[in-house]
Parts: structure tokens; sequence; C-alpha cells
């Protein structure tokens, strides 16, 4: 979610000793996705003080059917650098569809949006990605 490594596992180790002393005086939230909520909160708080990309309109492209064989053409790092240059609150609705671990309840509930605003960001990355995988994978287009 950061692009950053180094700043990611500052994060990581931040929540998770948070989450720890947390535990340790009987204060955990009830709350199924705290862990995850709170960790979203502080990268994106970690990514306020950086420079922000300038905001540009992404080429969309109609889903295409030959989108199978371009996507395994990709390596998994790619996918994920693509997810972290997307917006927030874009990025995070991206990286946990894609991450293929929640379904769309505990989406919203982790990224705190509406089903409209999912459903949105979630068409606009997948034609981004279409546009994306049709200038990077040309050659699958013909199949």
């Amino acid at each position: 979610m950061l692009g950053d490594s180094p700043k990611a596992q500052e994060v990581f180790h931040t929540t998770l000793r948070e989450a720890a002393l947390r535990a340790a005086h009987g204060e955990l939230p009830k709350e199924r996705f705290w862990l995850f909520r709170d960790a979203r909160w502080r990268c994106l708080e970690a990514t306020e003080a950086d420079l922000q990309p300038e905001s540009l309109k992404l080429d969309e492209h109609d889903l295409a059917p030959h989108a199978a064989s371009q996507i395994e053409q990709m390596e998994p790092t790619q996918l994920a650098v693509w997810i972290s240059a997307a917006p927030d609150p874009q990025r995070t609705a991206l990286a946990l569809f894609y991450l293929d671990e929640f379904d769309y309840d505990e989406i919203l509930d982790i990224a705190d949006l509406k089903l409209t605003e999912l459903s949105r960001f979630l068409v606009q990355g997948r034609r981004q990605l279409q546009a994306w995988l049709d200038g990077n994978f040309p050659e699958a287009t013909n199949v």
C-alpha cells in the first residue's frame, strides 16, 4: 500500500507493537477487522507527509475476453506495483479485492466504504488495468 518496503515494515511493526500492548492490557477491540483498519490508517498517515502524485486521468478499456491470458503473463509484483500506484481509497479497495481473502462485506468494513463506492473503484480500476494490460501485453490481444 505504501510502495516503500522499509516504510511498510515500520508501519507493520508499529501496528503489531500497538496490538501487543493492547492485548497485554486486555484492551483489544471486539471488532473483527480492527487490526486491518488500524494498519490502513497508519499507512495513510505515513503517506500524507510524502510527496503525493498528481492526479491524472488513466486510460480505460472495456474488459476483454482475453484478459485472463494477459494477467497470466504478469508477475505478481507487477500487479502489486500497479495497485500501489492507485490513489486511496481505490488502492485499498483493489488491494483487498485482489488479495482474494475478503468478501465484499469485509472489504466494505475494512475500507470504510459504501457499496456504490466500492463498486465504482473496482470497475474503474479493472478498466484501467485492462488498458495497462493492453499496452504491456499486446500480443495477447490477438489470442
